[in-house]
């Protein structure tokens, strides 16, 4: 075979891979966008928004978060932790009755807790926080983004701004309650992952008698079975002052 011939081969070869290699970008650069908007829902949509109608800046802007935080794993709550973070979020909802703005703020700080204690960044950095639990709730997150913004938004008389509306408050807080349902849900195998976290030696686990054990449940507004609260009538708008 003559080098001429040789030459040519090569050259058709080296034409062909780099065919394949542009395709194969076009192909994922759609199907990454494709999966982006199939996994972050809305909030893809409000992505473009920020960007003024621009995707591949939004997309970039997801992808970098799926960079970041895509290989967090949530860590588990152990039932008792569940049970408190439940009573909290109910007595969140019957203090609106009374203080909507109050009820409002400690439902900001009770989702960024939870978040932290499911191994989310702290939410004194609620940017990184929210941007984090976007990747992995993105459907829901969007009612925490609501209850942040009320939480911190010009109070009445303030002469600073707006206040926000006791109907805007009431909204923001049903909405958030996706979250905070997704976040204290029973996970499966969070029990058996916090068993191998926490084992004691059997012998141990023998010596305390079972006169000592106490019945932890509560009588609160919460289905166990699911890990969800019931939203009381504290959020019905017929029972909110001010509304």
């Amino acid at each position: 075979m003559s080098t001429g011939v040789i030459i040519l081969l090569i050259v058709v070869a080296v034409a062909l891979v780099a065919a394949l290699v542009a395709r194969s970008v076009v192909a994922r650069g759609a199907g990454g966008g494709r999966g982006l908007k199939r996994r972050f829902g809305p909030e893809y949509d409000r992505a473009v928004a920020r960007h003024d109608g621009d995707a591949k800046a939004a997309e970039r802007e997801l992808e970098e978060r799926v960079k970041r935080h895509g290989s967090l794993r949530e860590q588990p709550l152990d039932s008792s932790a569940r049970e408190r973070y439940l009573v909290r979020w109910t007595a969140v909802q019957e203090q609106f009755v009374d203080s909507p703005r109050d009820a409002v703020v400690e439902a900001d700080r009770l989702i960024a807790e939870v978040a932290g204690a499911r191994g989310f960044p702290d939410g004194a950095g609620f940017d990184e926080q929210l941007d984090a639990l976007s990747v992995h709730h993105a459907h829901h997150v969007h009612g925490y983004r609501r209850v942040h913004r009320a939480a911190h938004a010009p109070t009445a008389g303030s002469g600073t701004g707006p206040a926000a509306g006791t109907e805007e408050l009431r909204e923001a807080l049903v909405e958030a309650r996706a979250l905070f349902q997704d976040l204290t849900a029973p996970v499966r195998g969070d029990e058996k992952a916090l068993s191998r976290g926490k084992a004691e030696p059997r012998e141990k686990t023998e010596e305390v008698p079972a006169t000592t054990r106490t019945d932890t449940s509560t009588d609160t507004n919460t289905d166990s079975s699911r890990g969800r609260t019931h939203a009381p009538w504290a959020l019905n708008r017929r029972h909110v002052k001010g509304s």
